[in-house]
């Protein structure tokens, strides 16, 4: 927080979870490093968010992940804050036209990492697995059908909490979450071929409003852009298949020279029916990730299908 005798140059809207606050300082230092300023030229604003105040129902349920970007749309519109730090994979994928995500710091580790197991081989049969996410689900029953799959919301202390009291035998946690966190040692990385992650997974969004060009140059400074480019071919694939939190799809953008490949699984509720795909082109094919999408589409099971189609 700034000191009472100095106006900050910058304010920076965040949730209040111990992962967000850390990325909001990453943030801030990021800004510090290419505007020269001090740590206290940067306030750190904490916003609570419905989704962080309800934690025993589903984001589905309960109106989806507007739950974790309304309170801080509303601050940013407000002008009680410049900016709102996201984590990419949590922000839904229609936004209004009066905001803009403007930067994305470099992209962490994509993985899901598996904890309470060394492997999915390795959870015991008929085990339960806590996951609040219906691709983790669906990626996990594919593999696993013996096993159940229960609600596990709250941020990673509380999850870890539940699973060392016993709760369930294993969860999955994003790894960029934890590496942000200091709990690289925690848990087993599930290899993309295996579980390809959530859209935008690892990567942290900065939203300004569309029309503060002030911001917009401030924030632009420190956007990465092979992670900016790849979260919107991933989210632009989101669009085009009409993909909500109910949804399991999960995808990965990456590029190599200009150009960028596009992998995607789309899944049924309970894992037993699915089908992958990629799709490649030059990074300023704006077009690859909706022809991946009707391409996923058109050979997708009825009850794949049926999850995605408008």
């Amino acid at each position: 927080m700034p000191s009472p005798s100095r106006t900050p140059l910058f304010r920076l809207g965040t949730r209040g979870s111990p992962l967000a606050l850390t990325q909001a300082r990453m943030v801030r230092d990021a800004l510090c490093a290419a505007h020269g300023w001090q740590a206290d030229d940067v306030e750190i604003v904490t916003v609570i968010t419905t989704g962080d105040r309800v934690q025993d129902r589903a984001l589905a349920e309960i109106g989806g992940k507007a739950l974790w970007t309304k309170e801080l749309d509303r601050a940013l519109l407000a002008g009680e804050i410049d900016g709102a730090v996201h984590s990419m994979k949590d922000v839904e994928t229609i936004r209004p036209d009066t905001l803009a995500i403007v930067a994305m710091l470099p992209r962490a580790d994509v993985r899901d990492r598996l904890i309470g197991a060394a492997s999915l081989a390795d959870i015991p049969h008929g085990g339960t697995i806590g996951t609040s996410s219906p691709r983790r689900s669906a990626q996990i029953l594919r593999v696993r059908p013996d096993v159940k799959t229960v609600l596990f919301r709250g941020n990673v202390d509380t999850r870890l909490a539940k699973l060392a009291a016993g709760d369930v035998d294993a969860t999955l946690l994003a790894a960029a979450g934890l590496d942000r966190l200091g709990r690289d040692d925690i848990g087993s990385a599930i290899p993309t071929d295996v579980m390809l992650p959530a859209p935008a997974q690892g990567a942290v969004g900065i939203e300004t409003r569309a029309g503060d060009t002030r911001a917009i140059e401030r924030i632009g400074a420190i956007d990465h852009e092979e992670t900016h480019c790849c979260v919107l071919v991933e989210r632009a694939l989101l669009a085009a298949l009409h993909a909500d939190c109910h949804s399991p799809v999960a995808a990965l953008a990456q590029i190599a020279g200009d150009q960028v490949t596009l992998r995607a699984e789309l899944l049924s509720e309970d894992g037993s029916e699915h089908v992958t795909g990629e799709a490649s082109g030059p990074v300023a094919d704006t077009a690859l990730a909706e022809r991946l999408a009707r391409d996923l589409l058109d050979r997708a099971p009825a009850a794949v299908r049926a999850l995605f189609a408008a």
